[in-house]
């Protein structure tokens, strides 16, 4: 058998080869393949340099035979046949028979790395398809992907890897919060009048106790709530229970980091491709998408479904961007001009919310003082609740508000929903630090450590003798509310709407089906996330009521879903949300950590309350354990905070980010190149086909 690419540039069949007749009066196959404009590419010299192997060049250097380049061969390692067997000349033998025994050398010596290799590879696999097994509610999901689009089954599976972080979150609290203060014995009651010159703090409810009041502690989470372990001020000041009550903090915010930094990183992959272009073509939508390993009448409907939704959002951005492409500089002006009257129309409302919400948190310290209020127990509980009732009516009002704003942009329907996320984020996250720069000022007397109500303690033990637990009390107000407000909404509005209208024919029929609004539920979701992590602290079972709330809330998002909900008549892509939604949790997770931090370090702690009482900060009992460790565990651990240790980690984290950018460099010019070799094999196969219906079109001809 013949090896056409031994002399398919000289035009010169091998020693002991005889040319075909004809051969030179008709285009030979080599002549053929150099016109491929893959092979024009490869031989390209630059501009006014002939290519490789064109007949000028040929002619200048006389002609050469293929045994003047020994240095080439057509080296297949994986050629069965021994190297006597090839019609091959001499020296491509040799270099062959050289090739296989330098592959048999290295297959020799790494063959039983490669085994080992193989078998951790085989092990990873098994490993993550069990992994996926156990993953709670998977056909859940792939069944509401299928019938409401991939937006939606990004919803639900937020929800469940927030459950997951809030079970991995709980995990911590009781293991070293609850445990540790049950193990060391019940702990001591309240401090009485006169123990320290900061006041007295006393919890429980004076005489008789009626069920109302019960009830109105429970919804506040003051009586005999207040004295518990659900918050701060129930621990007492041990040393074991205050240093694991401490690193149960950084524990749980660490683990939580890297589970989100996973799924950020994952969800990046998936935009990148989403966005490039490379996977949104439809082509690859119509050729490409399918599962040719589904089973099953459903899952197919599934996937059909699933893939019909996605040409509908390619389709819905294509048909705006057409739009775009086709306006007049006039039009683009006046566009222009009514986005920059939409947004100061948002930050109006924007600055409007914020103003209200620090009126009420100040208003509700004001207000507490007066006998009106003190004499009825429901005004006081109304009053307790002002900040959590106002936050949750500008959420409910301004996200709709800001749906309409983001459909008079006339941008396409995915920037629209990244738009309304933005803004709905803004207010959410916004109107929650507003709420904590208010209890800051009432704890700290506006930061004046010198105000008369502060200069004894360092923070307002008057109004707040005990300021860790106040500031649990609210994040669990915050918490209880907005499961409260979902279910009200849920049983008193969409399904008596869904019943009712399901009765009436015709249009009015159709009101009682709506669709469901991802933007606003999972903003909603991360809200509470962030309200968790801020309160966790305080409020040490918080994680694990937000886990019960969360599972309640799957299942009754899934019957109203199912039960009153249609598809979305415009979709949006999935892979937005897989980014957009874990880079919002980061920023609540960050919103968090600088609460609690700021906690740490620079408010002092209750006298009267929690396991820190008595201290100057709270990280103080850091230093106060190491000074308590050996010798030996001391130096380790002032090693690990000094320059010595510091200046090195910098060094090889920089070293290690430099490495992973440039390899990351690397790797996009490899993709380049094969996008590029990509394009080129279309190229061949364009120019082939052309050929071979021009050829065709020759030999029909003389026929004729």
């Amino acid at each position: 058998m013949e090896n056409p690419a031994w002399y398919s540039g000289a035009g010169v069949p091998p020693v002991g080869q005889t040319a075909p007749p004809g051969a030179r009066g008709g285009q030979s196959l080599s002549s053929v393949l150099n016109e491929l404009p893959s092979a024009a590419t490869l031989r390209y010299r630059g501009p006014g340099v002939l290519p490789w192997g064109t007949l000028e060049e040929e002619e200048q250097d006389g002609g050469r035979s293929p045994q003047s380049f020994p240095e080439v061969s057509p080296v297949q390692p994986e050629d069965p046949h021994p190297s006597r067997e090839l019609p091959w000349p001499m020296q491509a033998r040799r270099a062959h028979r050289k090739t296989q025994a330098r592959d048999q050398d290295l297959y020799t010596s790494r063959s039983r790395a490669g085994q080992w290799a193989r078998l951790l590879s085989q092990s990873k696999e098994k490993m993550k398809k069990g992994v996926q097994t156990l993953q709670p509610w998977a056909w859940t999901l792939k069944k509401i992907g299928g019938q409401f689009g991939g937006g939606t089954e990004s919803y639900f599976s937020l929800l469940r890897f927030l459950l997951l972080l809030n079970v991995v979150a709980s995990v911590f609290e009781v293991c070293m919060k609850l445990l540790p203060t049950w193990l060391e014995g019940a702990p001591p009651g309240p401090p009485g009048a006169g123990v320290s010159p900061c006041g007295s703090y006393s919890p429980h409810t004076q005489g008789l106790v009626t069920f109302a009041t019960q009830i109105f502690s429970l919804l506040s989470g003051e009586g005999y709530l207040e004295w518990s372990f659900l918050f701060y001020g129930f621990y007492p000041p041990r040393s074991t229970l205050a240093l694991t009550y401490l690193c149960s903090v950084f524990a749980s915010g660490l683990v939580c980091l890297l589970l989100i930094l996973r799924r950020s990183v994952s969800g990046l992959k998936q935009t990148l491709l989403a966005e490039s272009g490379t996977l949104i073509s439809y082509s690859h939508r119509v050729f490409s998408a399918w599962d040719f390993g589904l089973c099953g009448d459903e899952h197919v409907r599934l996937r059909q479904s699933h893939i019909r939704y996605e040409l509908q959002v390619e389709l819905e951005e294509a048909a705006v961007r057409r739009l775009a492409a086709g306006r007049t500089p006039g039009q683009w002006a006046k566009v222009v001009l009514l986005r920059v009257l939409l947004n100061l129309l948002v930050l109006a409302l924007l600055g409007a919310a914020f103003y209200g919400i620090h009126w009420a948190t100040g208003a509700t310290v004001d207000l507490k003082e007066t006998a009106l209020i003190q004499q009825a127990p429901l005004l006081k509980l109304v009053l307790d609740y002002l900040p959590s009732i106002f936050m949750s009516v500008i959420n409910f009002i301004l996200p709709p508000v800001f749906k309409l704003i983001g459909t008079l942009e006339g941008y396409t329907r995915g920037l629209q929903i990244l738009l309304i996320l933005l803004r709905t984020v803004t207010l959410r996250f916004a109107s929650l630090l507003v709420l904590l720069i208010s209890l800051w000022y009432q704890i700290t007397c506006g930061g004046n450590a010198e105000a008369e109500a502060c200069q004894s303690c360092g923070y307002n033990y008057k109004e707040l003798p005990c300021w860790e637990t106040k500031l649990g009390q609210e994040m669990y107000k915050l918490l209880l509310f907005d499961l409260l407000t979902g279910l009200a909404v849920t049983l008193l509005l969409q399904f008596p709407r869904k019943i009712l209208c399901g009765l009436c024919p015709g249009a009015l029929g159709r009101l009682g089906t709506q669709e469901f609004q991802v933007p606003e539920e999972v903003l909603g979701l991360l809200y509470a996330q962030t309200v968790v992590w801020v309160g966790s602290f305080f409020c040490p079972l918080l994680p694990l009521l937000n886990t019960a709330k969360f599972l309640l809330l799957f299942y009754l998002k899934k019957l109203i879903l199912f039960s009153t909900c249609s598809p979305a008549s415009r979709t949006f892509r999935a892979s937005t949300a897989n980014l957009f939604f874990p880079l919002v949790l980061l920023v609540g997770l960050a919103i968090s950590a600088v609460t609690v931090l700021y906690s740490i370090f620079l408010i002092p702690p209750s006298k009267l309350c929690g396991p820190f009482r008595g201290k100057s900060s709270i990280w103080v009992h850091i230093p106060e354990s190491i000074e308590n460790l050996p010798q030996t565990a001391q130096n380790f651990f002032f090693f690990l905070g000094s320059p010595a240790f510091a200046v090195p980690l910098l060094l090889l984290s920089s070293i290690l980010m430099a490495c992973t950018v440039a390899r990351a460099n690397s790797y996009g010019r490899l993709i380049s190149e094969f996008k590029r070799q990509i394009e080129r094999e279309a190229q061949n196969k364009v120019f082939l086909a052309q050929r071979a219906v021009a050829l065709s079109s020759a030999n029909r001809a003389p026929l004729q």
